[in-house]
């Protein structure tokens, strides 16, 4: 019986209402509580000045390593040694390749690694660079809700796409069989806003970027997910215009969740605009991929792709969930708010409420450590937009079903002071 100690830390647990200084004690694999007393040897974690929170829970990561080209990372540099105890890949698994994402990254990382499933038969491959693979005839519906209901512990949700020149091209179809899968498997569908990428010039439907939420809307139900609110990209949160879409607040009304979906896509400047109208983000999603963090190609692959041309992001950066967090108290949402955005909302939002994110006594101990450091640092965006903040989150590290993992990952951004 191996007991550990996390001493001194301010322990915030939103889904249990707790906001402390104190021990948080661990045994073996479980929460034992909050000042317990303990008998015998244990280890303990100076964590005086430290956030001792539930496991961090990032809702929106891409981990599909090799399978999906440059753009899958390994889910332990994005997991554990970040900070993160659960990740969930958004849109990497498909029908066809869930059974490879099971056995090659969910059961070989340590960290927990859930999926929402890819409403195209591609998955989350390179396919980026071919719109011609994302297209109504490129889904399966059936097949689709088979594998998500056969793989129910793995797969939370659906993820699809409002993007990629689609709208241009055949409409809503695509996001109505999106929206069909979702129905039929009882799980929410992610909705990707924030991009529309070039397309091909034939064929080519006239499209108003403002309409594209207006008639996505028709098909959300409650408990799905509307991401990027934070893009710089039309068809979003905000219009041409520049003032945010008038249906995001009757979409909250409905039951939709929002995630940042941080990315490539994340503007400072359309978020101080959001945020300033009150609307606020229910979950966080880092979405760090091989586009936008630096981290080596994948063995074998070209260090330039064939078809990369506009699609590739301007300069990859470091970042993860932890200074996704530090993005959000910039734009001056306090903790307490933030802090559940990365535990409890993420983990309702992934109908696992009773077994993560919190840490209650009984609980798996997935417990994450971050530093809280005061000073003056420059965030930066991918438009070149810059936000000062005095307070900087920083993993430090995290218990993984109480095992320890410090945050070595070498794509941890480094602070830049103001």
């Amino acid at each position: 019986m191996a007991i550990t100690v996390l001493r001194g830390g301010r322990i915030i647990d939103p889904a249990n209402g707790v906001d402390q200084v104190g021990d948080l004690v661990v045994q073996d694999d479980r929460i034992l509580g909050i000042d317990v007393p303990i008998a015998g040897e244990a280890e303990t974690i100076d964590c005086r000045g430290n956030l001792v929170l539930p496991g961090l829970i990032d809702t929106h990561a891409h981990v599909f390593r090799y399978v999906t080209g440059r753009f899958g990372l390994d889910a332990d540099t994005c997991g554990v040694r970040s900070g993160v105890t659960t990740l969930v890949d958004q849109g990497g698994p498909s029908c066809i390749t869930i059974p490879a994402f099971r056995h090659y990254v969910a059961e070989q990382a340590t960290s927990r690694v859930l999926a929402f499933i890819s409403a195209y038969l591609v998955g989350g491959l390179e396919g980026h660079y071919y719109p011609e693979l994302y297209r109504p005839g490129c889904l399966d519906r059936d097949a689709t809700v088979k594998a998500a209901l056969a793989n129910a512990d793995l797969v939370r949700g659906v993820k699809a796409h409002a993007e990629i020149g689609g709208f241009e091209r055949w409409g809503l179809e695509v996001m109505r069989i999106a929206a069909e899968i979702g129905r039929e498997a009882s799980l929410p569908v992610y909705i990707h806003f924030g991009q529309l990428w070039p397309s091909p010039t034939e064929n080519v439907l006239p499209i108003d970027p403002d309409r594209i939420f207006e008639q996505t809307l028709e098909l959300v139900k409650p408990g799905d997910v509307l991401a990027h609110p934070f893009s710089r990209h039309p068809g979003g949160f905000v219009n041409a215009r520049g003032q945010v879409h008038p249906l995001v607040t009757e979409a909250i009304a409905r039951g939709a969740k929002i995630d940042v979906g941080h990315g490539s896509h994340f503007s400072f400047a359309v978020a101080r605009h959001i945020v300033d109208a009150g609307i606020l983000p229910h979950t966080l999603g880092a979405d760090m991929h091989g586009y936008n963090t630096k981290v080596p190609h994948p063995p074998a692959t070209p260090e330039i792709h064939p078809e990369e041309g506009d699609h590739m992001f301007a300069g990859a950066v470091r970042f993860s969930l932890a200074s996704t967090m530090t993005s959000m108290l910039a734009l001056g949402i306090p903790l307490e708010q933030v802090v559940p955005m990365a535990t409890s909302n993420a983990a309702r939002m992934l109908q696992m409420d009773q077994e993560i994110g919190h840490l209650s006594a009984g609980g798996v101990a997935d417990v994450t450590v971050l530093h809280d450091e005061r000073g003056r640092w420059t965030m930066r965006d991918n438009e070149g937009n810059e936000a000062v903040t005095d307070r900087m989150l920083r993993p430090r590290l995290c218990l993984r079903a109480g095992v320890r993992f410090d945050a070595d990952a070498e794509i941890l951004p480094v602070p830049l002071a103001a």
